[in-house]
């Protein structure tokens, strides 16, 4: 008889995930207030819409989050890093959400994670330069915007020990923060994992102009780039990427949870403080309600999102049906709140002055990043009754 699965207790949010998360928020609520974000990514309005500038980043403070080890969190131990658990690094990414951190953070996470999932020597080297500062940021997206491993985004062809790349990954976030690329390429009928340094000859990075104003996201072209044997770190990526998948999503999810829960809480407070008819505004109904059902769907959202850390984190097979679920509520929770917000703020919600949408355009990227809400109801519907005219759906 099969042993039926259960999710650890809480979700697996201990102690030690607890401290992090509590250490996190500390540290960003001191070294990141809304005056510093404000004056670091949105001070003007003129160089981000006329000249179409690159998101600025606080490097010192990002000298801060590697001391403490941030970049290492889903590193493999022999490689440097502290390979906790995917719910301790969900609950620090929700701080970077609620801070709207503007970083490489969440990129180098996504990229230890396909990392991890490769594992081997190969993967060792450019872990241990992650657990030690490096940046990264994954190149698997190819023109169409499918990032399926069948549609890997680039061409290899062997060239003595090594590989040639050619072709053109799209979507790649906060490049030009990145140190190197984890990019898959087809190399006849198998599917390559490579590490690609930014530097690397015949490599070049073409900026998109995206709404948010954390991070900057690039189209990376490879023009005969060539690498050594040692920087394909697998030359059987589809499971790779397969197995990295839903922790992918549930970063993503988990930085939409910490955004809203701002928004959520910023509005609140304007709420409360706001008088209109001799009353603050959030004792009428017509705020009240909508403030209401902005947080029963945020801690939905943040329920599915640890329920889908603990599937990962105990390899089941439910993880990935458990991901589409997390993504698809999170990216609609946000949807909801940073409407109301902008809403219920009145005219100072539109203002630039005002840091409101700064965390509404970051939550517009995450929304469609790896696919929104309407996206994973659909796969979560192929997982659970099959694709949509398949043999098994025919009466």
């Amino acid at each position: 008889m099969t042993a039926m699965h259960t999710t650890p207790r809480d979700f697996g949010f201990g102690e030690d995930e607890t401290m992090l998360r509590d250490m996190a928020r500390k540290m960003l609520d001191e070294r990141l207030p809304m005056d510093r974000l404000r004056e670091l990514v949105a001070a003007d309005p003129g160089p981000v819409y006329d000249q179409g500038e690159r998101s600025p980043w606080d490097e010192t403070l990002w000298a801060e989050i590697v001391a403490l080890g941030w970049t290492g969190l889903a590193i493999s131990e022999d490689a440097g890093g502290a390979d906790i658990s995917l719910a301790g690094i969900a609950g620090m990414v929700e701080e970077a959400g609620r801070h709207a951190l503007p970083s490489p953070l969440i990129p180098t996470l996504s990229a230890s994670l396909v990392l991890r999932a490769a594992g081997g020597e190969a993967a060792l080297a450019p872990m241990t330069r992650i657990a030690s500062g490096s940046t990264a940021s994954l190149a698997v997206t190819n023109e169409r915007g499918s990032w399926a491993p069948e549609d890997a985004p680039l061409m290899a062809s062997a060239d003595g020990d090594g590989l040639t790349l050619q072709g053109t990954a799209r979507f790649v976030q906060d490049a030009f923060k990145a140190d190197m690329l984890i990019t898959s390429a087809r190399l006849d009928d198998a599917l390559v994992l490579c590490v690609v340094d930014k530097g690397a000859e015949g490599l070049s990075l073409a900026a998109d102009h995206i709404h948010d104003l954390t991070r900057d996201q690039a189209s990376a072209h490879f023009d005969h780039v060539q690498i050594a044997s040692s920087a394909v770190i697998s030359r059987d990526a589809e499971p790779v990427l397969r197995q990295a998948w839903p922790g992918l999503l549930v970063l993503v999810a988990a930085d939409l949870c910490g955004a809203s829960e701002h928004m959520l809480q910023t509005t609140v407070d304007y709420a409360n403080q706001r008088v209109q008819f001799d009353r603050p505004i959030g004792f009428f109904q017509a705020v009240k309600h909508p403030l209401v059902d902005a947080m029963v769907d945020i801690d939905r959202a943040r329920s599915l999102l640890y329920h889908a850390c603990a599937e990962i984190d105990a390899g089941s097979s439910q993880a990935e049906a458990a991901a589409h679920m997390a993504k698809s509520a999170a990216s609609d929770a946000a949807a909801y709140i940073s409407d109301r917000a902008i809403q219920l703020h009145g005219g100072i919600g539109f203002t630039w002055e005002y840091a409101l949408h700064i965390f509404f355009k970051r939550n517009l990227h995450n929304q469609g990043l790896w696919g929104d809400g309407v996206y994973h109801r659909k796969k979560l519907a192929d997982l659970l009754i099959g694709p949509i005219g398949s043999s098994d759906n025919q009466a």
